[in-house]
């Protein structure tokens, strides 16, 4: 494909923003064509922020030939059926996390892609940070030894005032809690680098700090892909919301993955650090983070279209993570509204 590479925004919430920030950024390789939402009132809000025609009138969008790819940022709950339609009418998709409400949803949505024949990707961001591909190569390369241990923790706050907005930590709309809500990019950044081959035991709550669906609090005790122990906390209930927090102890070294700070210290005394990029958006204000890594995911989707590619995290890799999350609550014994797990 030569020339820019036509996009069509779907969905104008929230998420939408650092998705606008990042294809002005990358205006040089792509134009959005339309920016969709049902809601006028939502597109016309939407238009006095970015210079993107707006519309609600989906099938022009997608009849239109001048969109190439369309960025799918509805609820989950509507990404199968969003994204089945782009296909049909021809287009690549890359869509928001998590892929849909169940692995099951999500399961028809890679196969649609893969039937289609066309780049489908996921907004899995975490994996494009700076420090987070300097840990990659580090374990990669042999830098850090054997895996030897490995921790995970999401310590995020989220009001109950966040909650109380429509459908917010219910399974008809987000599909599940904490895990595949909030820490799924942690948990599927955590399984790129060490794997996990096992969940051995596993907790999940309702704390008292909130009134909701879903779980707000989970703990488990995993296997990594070597066999290595590992652990998971995550939860929205820590006030005011701190940075998620990966440290893997290797026989050579060990590295401490803070928000967007890497620490590297190996054990012939050398020592490394990249610097965060900015917020993690852990506290109240839940778009409190740079767009600089969705800039990356989105730049990753445009050339993998350009060189008829997959992209860095395809739609088998983000199943394998939202798979992950269903073996977790299953093991804790989790059913959803039931408060804390027998």
């Amino acid at each position: 494909m030569t020339g820019k590479i036509g996009i069509a925004i779907i969905g104008l919430g929230p998420a939408s923003l650092p998705h606008s920030k990042s294809l002005l950024d990358l205006a040089d390789r792509s134009q959005v064509r339309w920016a969709v939402s049902r809601s006028q009132a939502r597109a016309e809000a939407f238009a006095g922020q970015f210079p993107f025609p707006v519309t609600t009138d989906l099938d022009a969008v997608l009849a239109d030939p001048a969109v190439d790819a369309a960025i799918v940022l509805t609820p989950p709950s509507s990404h199968l059926d969003a994204s089945a339609r782009c296909f049909e009418a021809g287009k690549h998709v890359l869509v928001e996390k998590p892929l849909e409400l169940t692995s099951a949803r999500g399961a028809r949505l890679v196969a649609a892609a893969r039937k289609a024949g066309k780049v489908f990707g996921v907004v899995l961001q975490h994996r494009f940070r700076p420090a987070s591909l300097r840990l990659k190569a580090a374990l990669d390369d042999g830098e850090l030894g054997s895996i030897e241990a490995a921790f995970l923790r999401v310590p995020w706050w989220r009001p109950q005032s966040y909650y109380d907005e429509p459908g917010r930590g219910t399974l008809a709309r987000d599909g599940g809690g904490v895990l595949l809500t909030q820490a799924i990019h942690s948990l599927d950044l955590f399984r790129s680098l060490v794997g996990v081959s096992k969940v051995v035991a596993a907790q999940a709550r309702i704390t008292a700090l909130h009134r909701m669906e879903t779980e707000d609090y989970v703990s488990a005790l995993l296997e990594t892909g070597s066999g290595a122990p590992a652990t998971l906390v995550a939860t929205t209930a820590a006030y005011p919301g701190h940075p998620e927090r990966i440290e893997i102890i290797g026989s050579k070294g060990f590295a401490a993955l803070v928000g967007g700070r890497l620490e590297l210290s190996f054990l012939d005394g050398r020592s490394e650090i990249v610097e965060a990029e900015g917020s993690t958006g852990s506290g109240a204000n839940i778009m409190d983070f740079p767009h600089d890594a969705h800039r990356a995911v989105i730049a990753d989707f445009l050339d993998a279209i350009r060189q008829g590619r997959d992209p860095v995290v395809t739609g088998e890799e983000a199943l394998a993570s939202q798979l992950l999350v269903d073996d977790i609550l299953a093991a804790a014994g989790w059913k959803a509204g039931e408060g804390a797990a027998p």
